[in-house]
């Protein structure tokens, strides 16, 4: 094994113990939490998750995977407005401090937002000893103000004073670009040495070219996908319409496309589809298995990532763009300042929010082979570079190293006593 700052079994003394806690998504299903898992297993950590079941794949309420124990419990998706998400986050929380203390005692807490409540069992963690790191996922003010429009009101209030409350109680900040890092600086009071650049970045071995399908195309010449979540503040009415203005405005039929993912707006899309006369050109797949998606992906011609300019979009790196690039696809995108910081040449950029000009450079790509050659092999070598994965393990086990400095090693059994509160 290769060794990395940070490994918890160096010096020959007792391995370290971390719990990862998580509610947006299960777990191995989010792919950055489960990289960072076997991140922290391979350099001798042992490693706990609480995290929701999912609703087709992770049902088992506990189980063991590469050494990696993971306690999911049910939850119920909000529905209903703000007492949907009242009882989930209420649920989600009742149950994460049940399994918390099934696990014991441990070194670190690892929180991953959204919401930003899970800096509550983390606080009773850390009064038994245990190291607070955030995992910043989300900005969850600027998703608040992207999804539901409703401006800077009461509820958005509220999410910044939780926010504040994260950021004062843990001890190091994990972001997942310099976007997210100058927040946790600027508006999160943190100092640079205690937030951690940890970026998103596609596993390699799983995610690779294979040879394309041209029967995949339902017998069209070009194949355009959209991979990933399908929200309000993701885009996808942006891309259907763009789709519509390809084929009406440019006169460009000669295209399947397909959208693999799913999402609180998939039945939305579903009839946006239909309303827009796309539906036999356009098919939804839902959530598939990799090796499904690895086969849409290596037979596309073109990605979509529609993405439309909001406070939360401009800043966030997404990782459909990742997974482009790895993939070795060429890109559409809106001009958002992560997505260029990411992409770079991997893609090209409409106006934000300009759906005309999204449609033309469809049809830009599509007529020019050489280019998408050359678009792809540049998001292929970034993604082996400077945006690897191994680049963001190192950060991440720098950040364990910087939260346990000092900290003995959690015993193996009972509750650890007599630490002081918030001690670095």
């Amino acid at each position: 094994m290769w060794a990395l700052p940070g490994d918890a079994t160096s010096g020959g003394g007792p391995a370290r113990r971390a719990l990862i806690l998580v509610e947006n998504l299960s777990v191995p299903f989010d792919r950055r939490v489960w990289q960072e898992c076997r991140t922290l297993a391979e350099a001798g950590w042992t490693v706990d998750v609480v995290c929701p079941r999912g609703e087709k794949r992770d049902r088992e309420p506990e189980t063991e995977i590469d050494g990696i124990r993971i306690h999911r419990y049910p939850l119920r998706p909000a529905t209903g407005g703000p007492a949907g998400y009242l009882r989930e986050y209420g649920s989600a929380l009742w149950h994460t401090v049940r399994l918390a203390r099934k696990v014991g005692p441990v070194d670190v807490v690892h929180a991953c937002n959204p919401p930003d409540l899970l800096f509550l069992p983390a606080l009773w963690l850390k009064r038994r000893g245990a190291r607070f790191v955030f995992d910043q996922h989300d900005l969850v003010p600027e998703l608040y103000l992207s999804r539901f429009g409703r401006g800077e009101d009461l509820l958005y209030r509220a999410v910044r004073a939780l926010e504040r409350r994260t950021y004062r109680a843990a001890d190091v900040v994990l972001a997942t670009n310099e976007s997210y890092r100058d927040v946790a600086l600027r508006r999160g009071g943190r100092r640079p040495e205690d937030v951690f650049v940890v970026r998103s970045a596609p596993d390699v071995h799983r995610f690779h070219p294979v040879p394309p399908e041209p029967a995949l195309k339902r017998g069209k010449p070009h194949l355009l996908c959209y991979l990933g979540v399908m929200g309000p503040q993701d885009g996808v009415d942006y891309a259907l319409r763009s789709l519509a203005k390809l084929r009406d405005r440019l006169g460009r039929s000669d295209w399947h496309a397909v959208f693999v993912g799913a999402g609180d707006s998939f039945d939305a899309m579903l009839e946006l589809s239909r309303a827009l006369g796309l539906a036999e050109q356009v098919q939804f797949t839902g959530r598939i298995p990799d090796a499904d998606l690895v086969r849409y992906l290596s037979t596309a011609d073109v990605c979509l990532s529609p993405d439309p300019h909001n406070p939360l979009n401009d800043v966030s790196t997404m990782n459909k763009v990742l997974e482009y690039m790895v993939m070795g696809r060429p890109i559409v995108s809106f001009d958002l300042k992560e997505a260029r910081v990411s992409a770079g040449d991997a893609a090209v950029y409409a106006p934000a929010n300009d759906e005309d000009e999204f449609a033309a450079l469809i049809a830009l790509l599509l007529d020019d082979p050489d280019r998408r050659a050359r678009m792809g092999k540049a998001g292929q070598e970034r993604i082996g570079g400077r945006l690897s994965w191994r680049n963001s393990q190192q950060s991440l086990l720098a950040a364990y190293e910087a939260a346990c400095r000092d900290r003995p090693a959690a015993p193996a059994g009972g509750r650890v006593r007599g630490r002081r509160r918030g001690r670095r």
